[in-house]
């Protein structure tokens, strides 16, 4: 009886997986026909990258196909299941599903997609990226150049067009900042102001190493944010700082002020460290304070594992930080014995290491870890 149950999911499973794109308008990409398709084709593309299993990606089907049928002969809009073709996802790092990418005319760095999953909201999302591309090849052509030859109008690649959908995705990291114009499109004053704003986006960008971004919202469209945060008047700039608190820009509405700004708010990010040792209650503090989750490794006592075997759990930990550091989490490890005082309190005294426990001390509740202390079993605790 349960051998033919499993017959019939299993049946179930290939045959959804069959159905997923049957419209015409989707294209079923492979690991045989994604390259020649999609990387070396001249055509915008938009791919998304699904399991068979997956629940929300079934649920999804309808979104899609409504989504190829608005871009048809626009944006050639794709569908590839990893699951048969991992290899196309381990290419492009595809983690969750569904996973959506937007090719562009430099097919080799394509563009996640963190919007909202209705059709109307992707379809907006794909056509701000084209009107980005169409863009940056207008300001190429742009004879905009002062003395020496040295052009004062730079392309706004590096910028960020946000709306309702896509700001709180963008703005999730907790290690990143974001400076923010709030306008609308019959504002000639923010129109006068772009030339500042774009050449302070590629300047921000390559000297902060991507950490301060600019970004704007068209208050025309996005109301919900546009009363999120109170804007009265266009052009408005908000300072998003780590953590998402969020202050007023009072400074000059010019490149050099803006850069400024960017460059002093840069110098005072916290550095990002992974899994600090926590060697007094003050980095405790100092780490976990402003934090959702405060994530505390406890390792065994050098003695036990020697050096190599630390080195061996410290890289662990750096890469697990590093893959979750996105997260507004605190990281911290402790060596067994060595903070007895924390060890009882949290009751993991005695207990056997290595071992992981997450704490919410807003809703006062701790988790420990119940599984392999490995990449895999962390990440399952993490899920």
């Amino acid at each position: 009886m349960r051998a033919g149950g499993f017959g019939i999911i299993a049946c179930t499973c290939l045959l959804t997986a069959n159905a997923f794109y049957s419209s015409s308008n989707v294209i079923k990409l492979t690991s045989i026909n994604f390259n020649s398709q999609v990387i070396q084709s001249d055509r915008l593309w938009l791919v998304k990258f699904y399991v068979h299993w997956c629940e929300h990606c079934e649920q999804f089907v309808s979104e899609w196909n409504n989504v190829a049928t608005a871009l048809k002969g626009i944006v050639k809009v794709g569908a590839i299941d990893v699951t048969k073709y991992a290899s196309i996802g381990h290419q492009y790092e595809i983690e969750e599903f569904p996973t959506i990418k937007f090719f562009g005319p430099n097919k080799n760095k394509p563009e996640k997609y963190y919007g909202g999953r209705s059709s109307t909201a992707i379809t907006n999302g794909v056509l701000n990226s084209i009107r980005f591309i169409v863009k940056e090849r207008l300001n190429k052509q742009d004879n905009l150049c002062g003395s020496g030859g040295q052009c004062r109008r730079i392309n706004n690649q590096h910028a960020f067009d946000l709306n309702d959908s896509n700001f709180d995705n963008q703005l999730a990291g907790g290690d990143e900042l974001w400076i923010v114009e709030f306008y609308a499109p019959w504002c000639e004053h923010c129109l006068s102001l772009e030339p500042e704003w774009t050449n302070a986006i590629i300047e921000l960008t390559r000297r902060t190493k991507g950490k301060v971004h600019l970004a704007a919202v068209d208050t025309s469209v996005n109301g919900i944010l546009t009363s999120r945060y109170g804007i009265q008047q266009v052009p408005t700039i908000k300072i998003f700082q780590t953590y998402n608190e969020t202050v007023d820009y009072k400074g000059e509405i010019t490149m050099s002020g803006i850069i400024a700004e960017g460059l002093d708010l840069y110098a005072k990010m916290p550095l990002y460290k992974p899994f600090e040792q926590m060697l007094s209650e003050e980095v405790l503090k100092t780490t976990c304070n402003h934090q959702l989750l405060c994530i505390i490794a406890v390792l065994p006592h050098i003695s036990d594992t020697g050096s190599s075997g630390r080195a061996d759990y410290l890289t662990l930990l750096a890469k697990i930080g590093s893959k979750y550091k996105k997260k507004k989490w605190g990281w911290l490890w402790i060596e067994s014995g060595e903070q007895t005082g924390l060890e009882n309190a949290l009751g993991i005294g005695g207990l056997m290491y290595p071992t992981i426990i997450a704490i919410d001390s807003r809703k006062k509740k701790k988790v420990l870890l119940r599984g392999s202390f490995s990449e895999l079993g962390i990440a399952e605790f993490f899920r």
